[in-house]
């Protein structure tokens, strides 16, 4: 999508992290976002962030896992903005678990927001844009999406299917000759408080364990999170990203080549039907 200025962009989970920074460049771009989050008085502040900047913005209360909350949200992003040209279905929730100790609760919150609120987003908004026959959707996956890690089990299997909707989707608008394209981010590690999703897990998808660490465990974690502060990608880098691959239709979107040894030894193995590569040194629990 060469031309974006004065158009409509609508970024999920755009209250902070990658999101908000995609909504600050396309903003730059010249057009008129809206910020989708859960998080009500960080949301207020992004948006007043950029109107500050002289962007046309706004912000919508939305949870990505509810149908009737997105297309609500349509809703009142049509009454004020028009329909949105650019959708980026960027909402997401980090989750650390072995498959053998994550509980139902785990799986219906990390598959509530990672991916129906990817299919939520694409059922309510992608036959507008069809129909206009002009626009772009991109979907945050993850190298999570193409690498099968250790112990981020619900959330592994999540990536994996965003990444296959996105190809699905590309290939499907490719045969009907739409002008509509598809990215599909596949972020590394990147400086976002993806890592303290538990923030907005919802009362009654809790554990009676969620949120107890032990010592060494939060030693773990602190260790983590100063390592991601000073290596991890930064979200305007991201969002750069992002934004060139709209204006050429590109589809993947790597932010590093760091894994891509990992994703050539999974695909190997698939070739060659030969045991799976040693798995990478299991994260800490996110």
């Amino acid at each position: 999508m060469k031309e974006v200025n004065k158009e409509t962009a609508l970024i999920t989970g755009g209250a902070s992290g990658i999101g908000l920074s995609m909504g600050k460049r396309l903003a730059e771009a010249g057009m008129k976002v809206a910020l989708a989050d859960i998080e009500i008085p960080v949301l207020e502040e992004a948006v007043e962030e950029l109107k500050g900047l002289g962007h046309k913005a706004m912000g919508v209360h939305c949870d990505v896992s509810d149908i009737t909350s997105v297309e609500e949200m349509k809703t009142q992003i049509e009454k004020e903005f028009g329909s949105p040209k650019v959708v980026c279905l960027n909402a997401g929730v980090g989750f650390g678990s072995s498959i053998s100790e994550a509980t139902i609760s785990d799986w219906e919150w990390v598959m509530g927001v990672n991916l129906w609120g990817v299919i939520h987003g694409l059922n309510t908004f992608l036959p507008a844009i069809k129909e206009m026959d002009e626009g772009h959707i991109v979907m945050t996956a993850s190298i999570a999406g193409l690498i099968s890690v250790p112990n981020l089990g619900p959330y592994n299997a999540t990536k994996f299917a965003v990444v296959s909707i996105a190809e699905t989707l590309r290939q499907e608008l490719l045969t009907e000759n739409s002008n509509v394209g598809v990215s599909c981010l596949c972020p590394g590690f990147v400086s976002t408080n993806i890592f303290n999703s538990e923030r907005n897990r919802p009362e009654d998808l809790l554990n009676s364990s969620t949120g107890d660490f032990t010592e060494d465990e939060l030693l773990l974690r602190e260790a983590f999170m100063e390592w991601i502060v000073t290596n991890a990608k930064q979200p305007d880098e991201v969002a750069e990203l992002v934004y060139q691959a709209i204006s050429n239709n590109k589809f993947w979107i790597f932010t590093d080549d760091q894994h891509l040894n990992g994703v050539k030894s999974r695909h190997s193995s698939i070739v060659t039907g030969e045991e799976l590569p040693w798995p990478a040194p299991p994260l800490i629990d996110l």
